[in-house]
């Protein structure tokens, strides 16, 4: 029982993940490689394991300073980053052909750098407070670490490559909704902690 409510807890962190991976996945141009994949799986995965690791670490006196910002950071972050790819995106879609290739390379890539920095940590900034709860499955702070971050791992990489077929059909489209995706996200997280746990 307490290996099923860890694995349900890793799969309930990783879907921040999933969902920024997709739309990742959707926006790469011509589409997503084996490489970028696993690039964006082991950067998701890695926030991922170390978050909970650093609630744990910060014990209980921090919790509620941790609850306070978590959301509010995950949205800013969150929002920029799919601000960007709308943005980018729509300039591409006017863009004269000649100069399609110019709104590509103007394109943020999550991918990679300060992109994928970012967005690693503010989908997984929710793991640092779950971290503080981890005790009382039972399990190893290390162990569960390592499994939140395996869970996170496969559905990254698998969103990736998800998002590469979605991209295919839609084309630039894809890179549009991408962005809607990652502000939706940003919202969902800030919504939930401001009104549904009264945050």
């Amino acid at each position: 029982m307490p290996m099923i409510a860890l694995l349900l807890l890793a799969v309930a962190l990783a879907m921040d993940a999933f969902a920024a991976a997709l739309s990742q996945g959707a926006a790469a141009r011509p589409r997503p490689t084996a490489a970028m994949a696993l690039r964006v799986a082991l950067a998701f995965a890695v926030a991922q394991a170390l978050m909970p690791l650093l609630g744990w670490s910060l014990g209980l006196a921090f919790a509620s300073v941790i609850r306070e910002v978590d959301h509010w950071i995950a949205f800013a972050l969150l929002s920029v980053l799919g601000a960007r790819m709308v943005w980018t995106g729509m300039r591409a879609g006017e863009a004269p052909e000649g100069n399609s290739a110019e709104g590509q390379q103007a394109s943020p890539d999550l991918s990679v750098g300060w992109g994928l920095v970012t967005a690693a940590l503010a989908t997984s900034i929710d793991a640092a407070a779950a971290g503080i709860t981890i005790p009382l499955l039972n399990h190893s702070i290390v162990f569960a670490c390592a499994v939140i971050g395996g869970v996170t791992f496969l559905l990254s990489g698998a969103g990736v490559l998800l998002g590469g077929a979605w991209g295919a059909l839609l084309g630039r489209r894809a890179e549009i909704a991408g962005g809607l995706v990652l502000i939706g996200l940003g919202c969902k997280i800030l919504i939930e902690h401001t009104m549904l746990n009264g945050g």
